[in-house]
């Protein structure tokens, strides 16, 4: 009790002393909280909304894809409604009714505007259904009653301002359908962000399957007291040999399947916010070392006091781990409550880049606050242990020292050594990956490296806090002549708490300059290795992975300036080598003659042009090493859903280029003449090539031939850069904003560190004040001290982050990414931009430490 006691009377008296380093725990415990509760939301949110609109048992046809995947074709797999009949027959089928659904659509307004989600969300079209009835409810006008009408859920109408009589064209590979607005159905639970537009069962049929009397599924609902698992065997049993062409699920297993559709993302999103809060934990831990380190220092004599009254080393150390247990305790607590909260956040931003969740989901699982305060305090305990070790082995003699006064402040041989040898291994780690021949290998040697190299240099840090703040000072600080060299000395006082404050903030920067070099070298290969390989003056495709519908690709191929149009498929089938080995659908990039052109992929062996000669086609130099094919060999091709062919191979392409590296290439006609026509796939993307000299009146008819169909981009090679350059700052800002916690607790960091050590150096302020030195002169140096000690974790951060970015470039080089470039503009920034840090974290201790009585600071013991 007496260290308990002990324990809370110090937690209390240094609570001022205590709060920014309770900040870092609660923004910390927060991220985490948060991200569990956003997950769980999402996926409860998915759960119910899979839920309700699941029949009691649904069949669908057996070649049907996954949720969420656009078929081959452009159209969903169908099945005959006779099925319906037989599902009917089924004991214990209260009805059975015949669904049309599909994904691979587009739907516009009458201002030629795209009405779906831009933000992954996918477009639903199909028929109105009883069973559509578990989920929403018609709030305004009608159901649709024939060709003319259509349906759209609520959410998209308010988004767009549509309402009843409004006109709606549905973009399908079928056709184009133009209806008017009859009925707004309004969901019984959120809508994550999908568009629904929903048609009568003719309509549906017609125009999104291109034929009547088929279905993309039977919704069957059970009869009162018949379990869903019961059904679906007595549907399968009724079925019976025809039962194998098809599947047949229960409520349950087709929530389960569109669950799983999405659990990629959900997961992705998850996994990678845990992943920033731990970075935001690590730099946490370095601020409060720093801090219970500083506050031991300055509790030297009290320490030294209690040793001389009795307390032994055990009670000393279990005081020290007490206070950090209280601070665990406090900021976990308080942590969790803004992890919800920041959870709410996150909702809103998120239904503000129109993916809508619900605050009627809010899910706050048990483990969520367990987790949280598990973590928060396991962390700050052990954060706190080597300072609580320090402390019990303050001496009873070290009463008779001056307060303040620490017995580490220099750096150890040992630890320099241990430093150099971490990092020394964790280059040599950098190293070896860059000349690692396989990307996956090299990986691994990344990971070590980085790893090492990170642990190294925080290790070294205090050693290298010497040499580097003498060489910030020299260019920044001698300028200010005293005050600047009393700053530099105040920084050189503590090498290892300058060390451990700088490497705080060297975390976070380290992740924005690998990252930042890793995006500037994506972007600055794929635009060399466009420049290089792409011939094409325009490419057109969608922006949300729709195929080109047929009806856009005539409209296309009717511009005006055009030299050729070039038609690009993908079409699976099973090869069948010389030696006999069957590789099983492999992926066959079919297109026109004139693809040759459009990208010039190199060839080992061979004409590439010779690949689009009748009964022809390449393949690529891996796969032909890997199955013993060389040109002029005869393969046979089972073209998917179509006949065989004997080809004959006339070109081996590289596998080494970044555009369509190591594809197989066939020429369109030779494809359509083995794939029946409603079997072959639309055009995944086009090319084209202007007259010459007709570039620009190219573009413009090119892209005036698309005005009907928004989901198409017409770009020519400046604009498909800077398509590529925005997808990647996207990315990168994305992170950049995640990492902005990490960096938000390192400078809190360097405020706790300052604000601790004005406390340390109380009566040298007072005596310095004392002796001349102005208010004005004080902040100022303080200031100084603040800047040097955040640029030197720049520094360092900065210089790691290149280096590891460099080593990942190296191993992209191996998948095509050939091109390293410094972002050095972004680089730069950044480091001026930590000496604006600096001076933000300097304002409220420099303020203080102006503010001190004179008197009453020299008398500070």
């Amino acid at each position: 009790m007496t260290v308990l006691k002990t324990s809370m009377r110090n937690f209390l008296a240094h609570k001022g002393r205590m709060a920014l380093s309770a900040v870092a725990v609660v923004l910390s415990v927060a991220f985490v909280c948060g991200t569990l509760v956003f997950s769980d939301t999402m996926n409860t949110t998915f759960d119910k909304l899979f839920a309700a609109t699941s029949a009691d048992v649904t069949v669908t046809s057996k070649s049907a894809t996954d949720p969420g995947d656009r078929p081959d074709t452009g159209k969903p797999e169908s099945m005959p409604a006779s099925v319906v009949g037989q599902a009917k027959k089924a004991d214990g089928v209260k009805s059975a009714e015949g669904a049309v659904s599909s994904e691979s659509v587009t739907v516009v307004n009458s201002e030629k505007e795209n009405v779906g989600p831009t933000n992954g969300g996918p477009t639903i079209a199909g028929n109105w259904t009883r069973n559509d009835l578990r989920s929403m409810d018609i709030t305004s006008g009608h159901a649709p009653r024939g060709p003319t009408d259509v349906m759209i859920d609520a959410d998209t109408a308010d988004k767009h301002d549509l309402k009843i009589g409004d006109e709606l064209r549905t973009i399908a590979v079928s056709g184009d359908h133009t209806a008017k607005i009859s009925g707004i159905a309004t969901f019984k639970v959120t809508n994550p962000g999908a568009a629904i537009v929903y048609f009568d069962t003719a309509t549906a049929q017609r125009e999104l399957l291109g034929t009547t009397g088929r279905f993309t599924h039977v919704n069957v609902s059970a009869e009162a007291g018949v379990s869903d698992a019961a059904l679906k065997r007595n549907v399968t049993d009724t079925m019976g040999a025809d039962a194998s062409a098809y599947k047949v699920k229960t409520q349950k297993e087709s929530a389960d399947d569109n669950r799983e559709s999405v659990s990629g993302f959900l997961n992705v999103m998850k996994y990678a916010m845990l992943g920033f809060a731990g970075i935001a934990f690590l730099v946490g831990i370095f601020l409060i070392i720093n801090t219970f380190s500083m506050l031991v220092a300055q509790r030297t004599r009290e320490i030294g006091l209690m040793r001389a009254i009795g307390s032994s080393r055990k009670q000393v150390n279990r005081s020290v781990l007490v206070e950090a247990l209280l601070l665990g305790v406090f900021g976990s607590v308080l942590g969790v409550g803004a992890g919800v909260g920041l959870a709410v956040g996150l909702m809103q931003l998120m239904s503000g880049m129109g993916m809508e969740l619900s605050t009627q989901d809010l899910t706050v699982k048990w483990t969520t606050p367990v987790v949280g305060m598990v973590l928060g305090v396991v962390v700050t305990v052990l954060a706190a242990y080597l300072p609580a070790r320090r402390a019990a082995k303050v001496s009873p003699m070290a009463a008779l020292r001056d307060a303040g006064t620490p017995a580490d402040g220099r750096a150890s041989a040992l630890r320099a050594v241990i430093g150099l040898v971490l990092t020394g291994a964790g280059g040599y780690g950098l190293y070896a990956a860059s000349q690692a021949d396989k990307a996956s290998d090299g990986s691994l040697l990344l990971g070590g490296g980085v790893v090492l190299t990170l642990i190294g240099f925080v290790v070294i840090g205090p050693v290298l806090a010497n040499g580097v703040v003498r060489v910030i000072s020299a260019v920044l600080l001698r300028m200010f002549g005293p005050i600047g060299r009393m700053a530099e000395r105040n920084a050189l006082r503590n090498p290892r708490r300058t060390g451990a404050t700088g490497a705080a903030l060297m975390i976070g920067l380290a992740l924005v300059a690998c990252l930042s070099v890793v995006g500037s070298s994506m972007v600055a290969s794929a635009t060399d290795e466009l420049d290089k390989s792409v011939g094409a003056d325009f490419i057109i495709q969608s922006d949300n992975n729709q195929a080109i519908t047929p009806k856009a690709a005539k409209s296309l191929e009717k511009a005006d300036h055009v030299a050729h149009i070039t038609r690009y498929k993908e079409i699976k089938a099973d090869l069948t080598a010389p030696n006999g080995k069957v590789a099983k659908e492999v992926g066959l990039s079919a297109a026109d003659a004139t693809y040759a052109q459009d990208l010039r992929s190199e060839t080992v062996a061979g004409k590439l042009a010779d690949a689009y000669k009748p009964d022809s086609m390449s393949v690529g130099e891996d796969f032909a090493k890997d199955h013993g094919i060389a040109v002029g060999d005869k393969v046979k091709l089972a073209f998917d859903r179509g006949r065989t062919a004997d080809m004959t191979v006339r070109a081996i392409t590289s596998s080494d280029a970044t555009i369509d590296g190591g594809a197989m290439y066939v020429n369109i006609s030779t494809a359509a003449r083995y794939v029946p026509a409603d079997r072959m796939p639309p055009n995944e993307i086009m090319f084209a090539k202007a007259e010459k000299g007709q570039q620009d009146a190219a573009y413009k008819s090119l892209k005036a031939s698309m005005a009907d169909y928004p989901q198409y981009k017409v770009m020519d090679q400046t604009d498909f850069k800077q398509t590529l350059k925005d997808q990647v700052g996207q990315m990168l800002n994305m992170v950049y904003g995640l990492l902005a916690l990490a960096i938000i607790v390192a400078v809190l960091g360097v405020v706790n560190t300052l604000a601790l050590s004005v406390v340390e150096r109380t009566r040298e302020i007072g005596l310095m004040r004392a002796i001349g030195l102005s208010r004005r002169q004080l902040r100022r140096m303080i200031r100084m001290e603040s800047v040097v000690i955040a640029l030197f974790g720049a520094l360092l951060g900065l210089g790691l982050g290149m280096g590891w970015g460099a080593t990942a470039q190296q191993l992209l080089a191996l998948e095509g990414l050939k091109v390293l470039e410094i972002p050095w503009p972004t680089i730069i920034t950044v480091f001026i931009g930590s000496a604006f840090v600096g001076l933000f974290a300097a304002l409220v201790p420099a303020f203080r430490a102006g503010r001190m009585n004179v008197l009453n600071a020299i008398a500070t013991e």
